[in-house]
């Protein structure tokens, strides 16, 4: 895949994963940082389960990297405190 494939697939998978783990994105700077960082995760995790990762611009490699990101979003929110608990 091309590096601006990479981007626009790491933007949809932060997008994604954002909206998924705190109901509003960190930035489009760091969705697409953590996104692109997950899609990286995500295919580490499947390949380690035997299932094929991150395999070109397409639906299961957007799954792949929106699950990533989430575990890298869930992994960021944690160490940087910033908890996904309502306000009351």
């Amino acid at each position: 895949m091309s590096i601006v494939a990479w981007i626009v697939l790491g933007l949809i998978a932060g997008f994604i994963a954002s909206k998924i783990v705190s109901g509003s994105g960190a930035g489009i700077v760091m969705d697409l940082v953590l996104g692109v960082v997950g899609a990286f995760v995500g295919g580490g995790i499947f390949h380690f389960i035997g299932s094929a990762g991150v395999t070109g611009f397409n639906l299961w490699s957007i799954f792949v990297a929106v699950i990533g990101a989430v575990v890298v979003l869930a992994i960021y929110h944690a160490v940087s405190g910033r908890g996904t608990a309502a306000k009351t």
